[in-house]
């Protein structure tokens, strides 16, 4: 056997393999493609100080050279160089120049991601992918409308009674979630409870129609009133949310994602982990869960979830490129330790520029491929089985757990 042939072989599926990148966000629209700190390409931070600290970290240092050298920038050109150059280029050039060496065929799209005006519809990226983009549907986000509009109703009508609005919000929930799940463009959901009350999410039937209910429902609608905004988060309201959507997804056949681990100073990263997700996994069997973003830093402990239970499926992403190259390859090597390969999907998280789909795309190939050789080097694997953990992995498994029907379009 000729081990640096059969390596070759390797090296050109997990570079060159089609995927399904089954968890993303929009893109900035040009007018708006400078209205985000670039810096949160490489840092969940948020501040002014924590961002310029980002650029002083492994995963700045080694974006800033990927970027660089995909710009023709030459090797000594820094962060501010590339920032500078992207902001020279005509948008539509950008975006091509980031998405073509890709190999994304189909985007999976959360488009509940910041201010709808700022960002383009998700159909807009079919134009960088050889299959149509689909919906996740942030159940969330979703849930506010259904609020809004039943304040709105109460406002027009020059009333306000608590328990009339939570009739009229858990009916137009309930019709609401049902529409969408019926909808062909919609692949699946998400759940952000992970950012507004934690994963540690009670098994619920109902919201109690009590007190405790009428103070919140006039708390929000009277914020709502005056300043037009609404933000759910009230634990008995977001766990009926979550089991909502766990109950009619399941019955529709489609997964709900749910963010877990690495995100925002907005978490509470002692209820980031997805084993508080344990119960409402047992109590909704037939409903898939993509635990999203390796759950970092809880990646053993999703692995364990993968492994157990039939319903449980989980996501690599978001980790390129915020961590450094050891750590990208740590967290692989802890999704592989327990879950099953036919049960791990990768995704870039990709969000606003698309240089984070480019990074979150060379990132994971060459993470993964440095895993995958070594473990053939150490006869762990054969190069056969390593080639199909890649294939699984990148499209295989994606497109079967979301049901997308597709075919690898190969070069």
């Amino acid at each position: 056997m000729d081990i640096n042939k059969d390596l070759l072989e390797l090296s050109h599926v997990v570079y060159t393999y089609p995927a399904i990148d089954n968890h993303a966000h929009a893109f900035l629209r040009e007018e708006f493609k400078d209205s985000v700190p670039f810096e949160g390409l490489i840092s969940e931070a948020s501040s002014e100080q924590t961002l310029r600290d980002a650029t002083h970290t492994m995963a700045c240092y080694r974006a800033t050279a990927q970027l660089a050298k995909l710009f023709g920038l030459g090797p000594g050109a820094d962060w501010e160089t590339v920032k500078r150059y992207r902001g020279q280029v005509p948008y539509e050039h950008l975006c091509r120049t980031c998405m073509q060496p890709t190999r994304i065929q189909c985007i999976l799209i959360d488009d509940g991601l910041g201010s709808a005006s700022k960002l383009y519809a998700y159909r807009w990226h079919d134009q960088f992918t050889a299959s149509p983009t689909k919906r996740i549907v942030r159940v969330e986000a979703l849930a506010e409308e259904i609020l809004k509009r039943a304040i709105e109703a109460q406002i027009e009508q020059k009333e306000l009674s608590p328990s009339a609005l939570l009739v009229r919000f858990i009916i137009g929930l309930d019709a609401a979630l049902r529409t969408t799940a019926a909808d062909g463009e919609v692949a699946g959901f998400k759940s952000i409870v992970c950012y507004r009350t934690g994963l540690d999410v009670n098994v619920v039937t109902d919201i109690p129609d009590d007190a405790a209910a009428h103070q919140v429902l006039t708390g929000l609608s009277l914020i709502y009133a005056t300043k037009q905004v609404l933000r759910l988060a009230s634990k008995p309201i977001n766990d009926y949310i979550v089991n909502s959507v766990m109950r009619v997804a399941g019955e529709a056949g489609k997964p709900v994602q749910f963010h877990t681990g690495l995100g925002d100073n907005d978490i509470t990263l002692s209820l980031s982990s997805p084993s508080h997700l344990q119960p409402l996994i047992k109590a909704y069997p037939n409903t898939k869960v993509v635990l999203l973003h390796s759950s970092y830093p809880y990646t053993k402990e999703a692995g364990y979830l993968t492994a157990v239970y039939e319903n449980v499926y989980l996501d690599f992403g978001e980790i390129f490129p915020f961590l450094s190259p050891d750590g990208q390859r740590q967290v692989i090597r802890q999704v592989l330790e327990l879950a099953p390969t036919n049960k791990i999907m990768w995704s870039t998280d990709g969000h606003y520029w698309p240089e984070s789909y480019y990074l979150g795309s060379l990132q994971a190939r060459q993470a993964l491929f440095e895993v995958l050789e070594s473990s053939v080097r150490k006869s762990e694997l054969t190069v056969a089985q390593a080639i199909g953990i890649a294939k699984r992995a990148f499209f295989e498994n994606a497109n079967r757990i979301y049901n997308l029907g597709l075919e690898p379009q190969l070069a």
